[in-house]
């Protein structure tokens, strides 16, 4: 009869057994070497690795192959699967062919063991040793399962020099993962730790040889193959000189290094085959390039819909060609932003309801301050829609959109859009920002284009409405290119890809990135040091690399209208703002829903004309041979002269207002304009090459061809003008008043400042 103190007894022996086993299982942890870092694909394919901290390739545990499982059980230990650890049967033969040949002849181990003792650092062997590893083996047998064995010792096994472990040993010596084995390759991996010098050239080829082919025998007299496999395997060739570990993103490799120190095995969203292609063809342009002094790319192939990357390409010419600077990581490398922002600055004053798609928006020389901003090639138009001067990449208006956007919002919707470079004030980066004044990385800027187009179709988190950036993608496909892009234009378009080029300041950084609802492709070229190439523009570098990319790639969808995030608005046909009553003709526009109201068309107003259109005039002017008729009265779309001056150069369908009836007494005010210096302007005049001051050209219009234009100094005359209204002066350092007077006395003044280049 069980009582109380037999049944605490028991239940206190169960516990001590318990203690007893369960502790040293707790306690078993491998004390393998340390793994190399490797990166595989999305399919699970190795695509780079680096030697681990002592040297060594070896790869952390995976699943072991089935042919070398066979091979390795029918070699090392063929009751594997039976015995806990310790295989009596083979100790005690191991043991009786030891005493008969007088040395030791065979050792016994099973897999367990060898396991242990490799996990051990193969310490010097003894009888106590021995029976060391048969407790640990016993022990492991308890705490891994036979499969994680198998793996621990295919992952440590030694297969010759710093090769460790069958993933490091496959590529090594057969260029391909072990699950690509073929069953004569395993038998020659299963052979190599027993005796791991067999790999070397020479004599030991032969051993090596007939080891796998006695091993292949054994395993078809097993059923693991037919004779026919038989044969074919005993008639292939053992491995030659070893091959290089695949390296295919190096760049890749250690940026994951970076995001993840304490991982040794990562398994990224890269394409092998992407990843290749894309490297031959940067490493193809780039050799090109190389002859006009430009050294490097980089290229990046990004999942639009879901941010991971396709493709990584850090730098070419690495294995020689660029020696001092193919490893630099371009992706990563802060560059100068060149026109790549404008976009971002576009979506939000769409979103603001500062911009409508078609308003027109400023292109005539600029000067803010000290600051003088200019187009890339020296045109102005005067007035240009704003989504074709985002298409076009103009400079002028984008750095007023931002003087009226503010540069501390743009730079917080900056950060919202995923840039993390830009650490300094709005004081410091000024107007310069838009066009190139802040740096960025490839990275972060390909991410944030697929996150725009993301965003267009319908998901993601960017901060923009669908609509806008709907809208800003549709400039960039569908908007009129510069001349020296239209080469590019018809590709583009036969994909639909909304796409965006840039070059920094000092032809230093050229850009490219387009971007469907599939797949975000960004390219860079120049040099990693930094020098600038007359050559290095981005429509002739990195344009047709990025379009090279994108042929290669499947085909891609364009994202639908939002109609949800969009409404209609009805708009100034002449002007794009929103249509007023003054307006002669609208159209109906699409425009963000949650936008504000954007304001009315400044440009149209209601003229009184003479009856014949002649003139302008009140009725009360209508004297002569217009006594007793009434004036006509039209809307007219009517710009300030300063734009209209550049705006009929480009726009033949502009007609200009009438001329006031001679001797009118209507203020012609609106009619005469200081073109240059602007207000308040900070100019340094070059000094001459003989070193006396330079001189600068002020220029003004009226709309009065007859008119005549007398100018002035700070009260001193200087002349005339009439027709082309520019002229020359030399005024010293200091500040200084402009007036102006036309033969209508009309006038208007300006203040500015002549500074020393010192003083710059």
């Amino acid at each position: 009869m069980l009582t109380r103190s037999k049944i605490l007894k028991a239940l206190a022996a169960s516990f001590l057994l318990s203690l007893l086993l369960t502790v040293p299982l707790v306690c078993i942890t491998h004390k393998g070497g340390p793994y190399s870092y490797a990166i595989y694909d999305r399919h699970g394919t190795l695509v780079g690795a680096s030697t681990a901290s002592d040297g060594q390739w070896r790869f952390a545990p995976s699943a072991v192959p089935a042919n070398f499982e066979e091979a390795v059980i029918a070699f090392e230990d063929k009751r594997f699967y039976v015995h806990f650890g310790v295989d009596i049967i083979s100790m005690y033969r191991a043991l009786f062919s030891d005493i008969r040949a007088g040395h030791i002849v065979s050792g016994g181990s099973t897999i367990t063991m060898q396991t242990v003792r490799i996990l051990e650092h193969n310490p010097k062997r003894s009888v106590a040793q021995k029976v060391k590893e048969a407790l640990l083996a016993v022990l492991y047998e308890l705490r891994y399962t036979k499969k994680g064995i198998l793996e621990l010792y295919a992952a440590n096994a030694p297969f010759g020099g710093n090769v460790v472990g069958l993933e490091a040993a496959s590529w090594r010596y057969f260029n391909r993962p072990p699950d690509s084995l073929t069953w004569a390759e395993a038998a020659t991996l299963a052979v190599l730790p027993n005796q791991p010098s067999l790999v070397y050239p020479g004599a030991n080829r032969d051993i090596l040889r007939s080891k796998r082919d006695r091993l292949l025998r054994r395993l078809c007299s097993r059923g693991c193959f037919d004779n026919r496999t038989l044969q074919l395997s005993l008639d292939e060739p053992l491995p030659g000189r070893p091959y290089p570990l695949p390296s295919y993103a190096p760049h890749y490799l250690e940026f994951m290094k970076t995001l993840h120190p304490d991982k040794t095995g990562i398994n990224t969203s890269l394409d092998s085959a992407l990843q290749k292609n894309t490297a031959q063809i940067l490493e193809r342009w780039s050799l090109q390039f190389s002859h006009s002094g430009i050294n490097n790319a980089a290229a990046i192939i990004i999942d639009t819909a879901t941010g991971s990357v396709l493709a990584y390409c850090g730098n070419t010419g690495r294995n020689g060609r660029n020696a001092a600077t193919g490893d630099v990581d371009i992706i990563q490398s802060r560059r100068s932003s060149g026109s790549l922002l404008k976009p971002f600055l576009y979506a939000a004053m769409l979103d603001s309801g500062q911009l409508l798609p078609g308003q027109l928006v400023t292109d005539i020389p600029t000067r803010i301050g000290s600051y003088k901003p200019d187009n890339n090639v020296p045109v102005y138009r005067g007035a240009v829609p704003a989504s074709e001067a985002l298409s076009r990449s103009l400079n002028i208006p984008a750095v007023l959109e931002l003087r009226g956007y503010g540069i501390s919002a743009f730079l917080d919707y900056l950060k919202k859009c995923g840039f993390t470079t830009f650490g300094r004030t709005a004081d410091d980066y000024g107007l310069p920002l838009i066009l190139g004044g802040g740096e960025i990385t490839l990275y972060e800027a390909a991410r944030a284009y697929a996150s725009l187009m993301d965003k267009a179709c319908g998901n993601g988190t960017f901060p923009s409405s669908t609509g806008a950036a709907y809208l800003t993608l549709a400039a960039l496909e569908e908007g009129i290119r510069p001349d020296d892009e239209a080469l590019w234009e018809s590709y583009a378009n036969a994909k639909k890809i909304a796409w965006k080029t840039g070059t920094s300041s000092g032809n230093r950084d050229a850009w490219a990135i387009g971007t469907t609802c599939e797949y975000t492709v960004g390219v860079w070229t120049g040099n990693a040091e930094g020098q600038g190439s007359p050559e290095l523009k981005s429509i002739s570098t990195a344009a047709p690399v990025m379009f090279d990319i994108f042929s290669t790639l499947p085909v891609t969808r364009w994202p639908d209208v939002p109609y949800d995030d969009l409404v209609l608005e009805t708009v100034c046909a002449a002007s794009g703002f929103k249509a007023g009553s003054n307006c002669a003709e609208t159209k109906k526009i699409l425009r963000p829903a949650a936008a504000p109201e954007s304001r009315l068309c400044p440009y149209c107003t209601t003229v009184s004309l003479t009856p014949d259109g002649k003139y302008q005039a009140s009725a009360q002017e209508l004297t002569g041979q217009y006594a007793g008729q009434l004036p006509r009265i039209v809307k007219r779309f009517v710009l300030p002269p300063a734009v209209e001056y550049w705006y009929t150069r480009h726009s033949l369908g502009y007609h200009t207002l009438p001329p006031h009836l001679p001797f009118s007494s209507s203020s012609a005010q609106q009619e005469l304009a200081i073109v240059f210096p602007e207000q308040n302007a900070t100019i340094c005049i070059p000094v001459e090459i003989d070193g006396t001051q330079g001189a600068m050209v002020m220029q003004a219009v009226n709309r009065s061809k007859d008119a005549v234009i007398y100018w002035d100094i700070d009260g001193e005359y200087l002349g005339s003008t009439k027709t082309i209204h520019e002229m020359t002066a030399r005024p010293s350092y200091g500040s200084h008043v402009l007036t102006i007077t036309d033969s209508r006395g009309s006038r208007k003044v300006r203040t500015f400042k002549i500074i020393s280049p010192e003083e710059q």
